[in-house]
């Protein structure tokens, strides 16, 4: 991808697999990082589905954690965090081959405690327009812990492909 200016720009899946090896792994892709918001998507495939060719509620699960987290770990400043709960409600089911996108945005940024509200919605493919919500997630995370020094250069790689 190159960039307005003539700059070569890193794929989504590039961003992605240095950002989260566990997502890039089920093929998702992150398409916006910032303090304020995540945005990313997945194409469903067999990996991410139960034997009966539906996503599996835990990859929902694991997409809004993933999310809520880094976006926590960005909004505080780079601090530790940790998950402290999920809930996810899936309404509606998600077949092979279909795509998704989730969003994942702060209701409450503290220094201490973060909550991140994480939906995912059936997209269509050709217009890139939300279709169907089909889950929504609440994610609790603790982040007033210091991150330790082996990771500075994670926060340096997020920092490089964050909307700071």
């Amino acid at each position: 991808m190159i960039n307005m200016i003539g700059e070569k720009q890193p794929s989504p899946a590039s961003i992605t697999a240095k950002l989260d090896r566990t997502l890039h792994a089920i093929g998702f892709q992150y398409e916006l990082v910032s303090p304020e918001r995540i945005v990313g998507r997945l194409l469903v495939t067999e990996t991410c589905c139960q034997p009966f060719d539906v996503l599996s509620g835990g990859v929902s699960a694991l997409m809004a954690e993933s999310m809520a987290s880094l976006g926590a770990y960005v909004s505080s400043g780079f601090k530790r965090v940790a998950g402290v709960q999920l809930a996810t409600n899936h309404l509606r089911a998600v077949l092979l081959a279909d795509v998704v996108e989730a969003e994942a945005r702060p209701i409450q940024a503290g220094k201490t405690i973060q909550v991140w509200e994480v939906h995912i919605w059936k997209i269509e493919p050709t217009t890139a327009v939300k279709k169907v919500l089909v889950s929504t997630s609440r994610v609790t995370l603790l982040c007033n812990r210091q991150a330790p020094e082996d990771l500075k250069g994670y926060e340096q790689t997020v920092k490089s492909f964050a909307k700071l």
